[in-house]
């Protein structure tokens, strides 16, 4: 091309799906973000720990969030479209229909959530049969995989869904079928949540042992036996009736789909790094992780302890006064109250361990509790601030935990990439880079799943040669945050407590247990 010739732009679509809306994005070529949209989706609890949704629901708002972040720009330029979602169970019968999850046979509630915790039998007795294929997950796989999900269908749903039952999505997978018609699933999924492996495929005798031998009979149809990695092209692309619900043209690439975390760990992880000072620099990707801070991860346990809080009206009211975040009046109220000590030193005598919705990693243990040691009798502002502070030093904390595992299974991490929306709370970064002893990198781009989900549709245009090499043009360093080196010994202390309180509580179990 002659240096006076200009490429016309190439726009794509990215669409993330996560546990209480759709949003979507117009990402160029280069991983600028130039549009935005988002919708809410709706959600269920029947009762206790079942969580459900609506696969209709959860499409119309994809439809929604697209068209609106399309307007204006000549289609012809969109080359690609991607898809990531939450882990969450969709059932459809035969002919692609929905089926109900529930006890009441409502089948527009057709989709388990990822954060549902009905299957706990059933993931015991699965993790009682130390089958291999365990390893693939952990060790232990969690009450939030597909697995325990699936054998609790065929157990307690059997006429109304289980023998109906012609496919059984994880919803990023559903969303490319919906999109291309195609049924093939992305090795992200299976491989995460479904205990497929990329060198062996399904392992017959796992299924077969834990009761769910109907998916080898089948050829394993139902549950996917045509797998591709992520930001591979689908079919022939978008069939015409999904474009036209999409507001964009048939044909236009569509790509194999990642878990929410996922997308964002692609949508960060490979930014060129060069000029940050960073030890990861010329080291390979392994030695980065990716840390997605959204409502799996974090703010269930912090807006739980927030929201809970005899001053929690207080802060509400102070906060919309001054047209602030509850999280920015928080952080800005800390700085008042730390005197001449650093901000983090205020929870000497405040330790809280984050499990209230059980332990997902590196534990897989969902019958973990919250845990909050040093208590007053006073529940002012300042009180409420300085829980606020323990509770996102127990996130960080609980990071610094995963990342000891990881080392200790071989990893070699030097350097971590974050983001997703607490990736804006300064506190929460600092913290993160305080406790884990590492500097924290922020991309440029804060919507980094969004970014993620552009890069797959990226891909599956043939745009670029490789994932790697569209994550290194589309993802962009932001910010790097370094760790006070100075307040080490501190955190190296309040680790220790970290780590005593999941101790006691293991021991505290054992007392109540004991005959």
């Amino acid at each position: 091309m002659s240096g006076g010739e200009q490429k016309p732009k190439r726009y794509y679509v990215g669409v993330d799906v996560g546990t209480g809306s759709v949003r979507a994005a117009l990402v160029d070529q280069s991983g600028v973000l130039l549009a935005f949209a988002d919708h809410p989706i709706e959600k269920w609890e029947p009762q206790f720990n079942h969580h459900e949704q609506s696969s209709e629901d959860i499409w119309a708002a994809c439809c929604v969030v697209t068209k609106k972040v399309v307007q204006g720009i000549d289609l012809n330029q969109i080359r690609g479209l991607g898809f990531d979602a939450t882990c969450s169970l969709v059932v459809l019968d035969k002919q692609f229909h929905p089926l109900p999850v529930n006890h009441e046979g409502d089948s527009c509630r057709n989709v388990i959530m990822w954060l549902d915790h009905r299957a706990v039998s059933q993931v015991n007795r699965i993790n009682e049969t130390k089958h291999s294929v365990l390893q693939y997950v952990g060790g232990v796989m969690s009450v939030e995989m597909q697995a325990p999900k699936l054998l609790w269908l065929k157990e307690n749903l059997r006429e109304t869904c289980w023998d109906k039952a012609g496919h059984f999505f994880d919803l990023p997978d559903f969303l490319s079928w919906k999109a291309t018609g195609v049924t093939a699933r992305s090795l992200c999924s299976l491989v995460c949540k479904w205990t497929y492996s990329a060198e062996k495929g399904w392992d017959d005798s796992f299924w077969k042992m834990v009761g769910l031998e109907d998916f080898v009979a089948d050829n394993y149809s139902k549950i996917g036996n045509q797998v591709l990695p992520p930001g591979a092209s689908l079919g022939n692309g978008l069939t015409p009736e999904a474009a036209r619900d999409l507001g964009l043209l048939p044909g236009i690439a569509v790509a194999a789909s990642l878990i929410d975390a996922h997308a964002g760990g692609l949508g960060v992880i490979g930014a060129d790094v060069r000029g940050h000072g960073l030890v990861c620099e010329g080291q390979p990707v392994t030695s980065r992780l990716a840390v997605i801070c959204g409502t799996s991860s974090c703010h269930m346990g912090i807006d739980h302890m927030v929201q809970g809080h005899a001053a929690f009206p207080e802060l509400q009211a102070k906060a919309t006064a001054r047209c602030q975040s509850i999280y920015a009046y928080l952080n800005s109220h800390l700085d008042l109250i730390k005197k001449a000590q650093p901000v983090g030193f205020l929870t000497v005598d405040l330790h809280v361990w984050p499990d209230f919705h059980g332990n997902r990693s590196p534990l897989a243990d969902l019958t973990l509790k919250g845990m909050v040691t040093g208590l007053t009798l006073s529940q002012d502002l300042d009180d409420l601030a300085i829980l606020y502070l323990a509770t996102v030093q127990a996130i960080a904390l609980g990071t610094r935990f995963i990342i000891e595992a990881m080392e200790a299974a071989g990893h070699s991490i030097s350097t971590l990439f974050l983001c997703g929306g607490l990736s804006k709370n300064p506190l929460f970064v600092q913290m993160h880079a305080d406790i884990t002893g590492m500097p924290v990198v922020l991309s440029q781009e804060v919507e980094s799943v969004l970014v993620g989900a552009a890069i797959l549709g990226a891909c599956a245009s043939g745009d670029f040669a490789s994932v790697q090499e569209a994550m290194a043009k589309m993802s962009k360093v932001g910010k790097v945050v370094f760790p006070r080196q100075q307040d080490k010994k501190y955190y190296d202390k309040k680790y220790q407590v970290f780590l005593k309180l999941v101790e006691h509580q293991m021991e505290y179990l054992a007392i109540m247990n004991d005959d």
